[in-house]
């Protein structure tokens, strides 16, 4: 046997022992939403996170929400309203909240010159990835009447510590060096652009608090000395995020409140040079992932070789990740419950399959179970971010996941 992720807090069952998300059972979220497999995110476990945040980080600094981790268009309406900003990795992002009344910013390296035109029409502030992509980004200004809101990503010399996705300290495609930093802004302001300030962003999906403290005190620090041989103070520096989710056996979640205490010290003590900058923290993962749930109904039950396997109608096709296909190097089970016997004890070992014809489609192996049969619902967790989207759907023509927001 092997184990599984904690499941999120937020989750019970009603008195038949079916889940409940959001208040609905899942017999009636699935009946409402036409079948499975299905999405199911919950909103006010979102606005739990968001209110958490509000309470522990130091006022002023802004939160902004991460598209890419899910950009449910009923979410991202939803989640418009409690946020101060978007933070788009595409064109297609800009797409989906550019009409949401947020100020956006736009990421990521290869950048065309009809999205760089598009999003200096639209006033968005492009996060630079390189000194080419500012000059073209000045030359398409140059034609037109407004300037460009142009801000430098940087490319730090450290990395956050134990992330799951390390952001820095190595030569890459995202952001400019550091040390090439303050040429970049001076020529940016020299040309008359809307210098934004800086976006810094060391890594993602940490758990550890000391880690993500270290990284925001470096940035902070790093902020300061750019400012300084640039000439220039930053009027916002956008410090990433990084915090992270537990979905593995013997995963702790993330003790958000000390890393607020200690970085509202590190603000007050910050460098004359960023007295007037304003701070922002972009969140994506921490914000959604725990507030969604992917279901998906058992269509065959079978026994090979002494292990039973149950085999689903969705699969990794939908919910890439969990299947352990989505950059783990070695891997892990989600969280995973029977959403018909939620909370009832384990009696049964299974493995859990998708239904395409890959030897990869695994969605939970060798797990401890209540009974599960034929039409059976299996609830996998931690869902809400890096789910279908990030998943090709598309692959071998099976049917299409349907999303919820509840």
């Amino acid at each position: 046997m092997k184990p599984m992720g904690p499941i999120p807090p937020g989750f019970g069952a009603d008195g038949e022992g079916r889940l409940l998300i959001g208040g609905h059972t899942v017999d009636d979220l699935i009946a409402d939403a036409g079948g499975t497999p299905l999405f199911v995110y919950d909103k006010s476990l979102v606005g739990r996170q968001i209110d958490r945040f509000r309470a522990a980080m130091p006022p002023g600094v802004a939160l902004h929400y991460a598209v890419k981790a899910n950009p449910y268009a009923p979410l991202l309406a939803w989640i418009a309203e409690k946020v101060d900003g978007f933070d788009a990795a595409s064109a297609g992002e800009l797409g989906f909240v550019a009409h949401l009344g947020l100020p956006i910013s736009f990421a990521g390296p290869g950048k065309t010159d009809l999205q760089l035109e598009a999003a200096i029409g639209a006033g968005v502030t492009i996060n630079l990835e390189s000194e080419g992509e500012a000059e073209r980004a000045l030359a398409i200004s140059a034609r037109g009447s407004r300037p460009p809101k142009l801000a430098v990503r940087v490319n730090p010399p450290f990395a956050l510590k134990g992330a799951g996705m390390k952001m820095g300290g190595s030569a890459s495609q995202f952001g400019v060096d550091h040390d090439r930093a303050p040429a970049l802004i001076r020529r940016l302001i020299e040309a008359g652009a809307d210098w934004r300030g800086l976006h810094i962003f060391a890594g993602s999906q940490s758990l550890h608090a000391e880690a993500l403290i270290e990284a925001q005190a470096a940035t902070i620090a790093l902020a300061a000395e750019i400012a300084g041989h640039a000439g220039a103070p930053p009027p916002e520096v956008n410090l990433g995020g990084g915090f992270g989710i537990p979905y593995f056996a013997g995963d702790q979640p993330l003790d958000l409140e000390t890393i607020g205490a200690v970085l509202s010290n590190v603000l007050q003590e910050r460098g004359k040079i960023l007295e007037s900058t304003k701070f922002a923290i972009e969140l994506g993962r921490w914000l959604v992932g725990e507030a969604g749930i992917y279901l998906t109904r058992i269509v065959d039950r079978k026994e090979s070789r002494g292990e039973t396997f149950l085999v689903t109608d969705g699969g990794l096709h939908h919910m890439l990740a969990a299947s352990g296909n989505f950059g783990q190097l070695l891997r892990r089970n989600y969280p995973v419950a029977m959403a018909n016997r939620f909370g009832a004890e384990a009696d049964e070992e299974v493995t859990i399959t998708g239904c395409l014809c890959t030897p990869l489609d695994l969605l939970a192996d060798n797990v401890a179970v209540p009974h599960a049969e034929v039409g059976d619902v299996v609830a996998i967790f931690c869902a809400g971010a890096y789910g279908l989207t990030a998943s090709p759907q598309d692959f071998l023509g099976q049917q299409r996941a349907r999303e919820m927001l509840v």
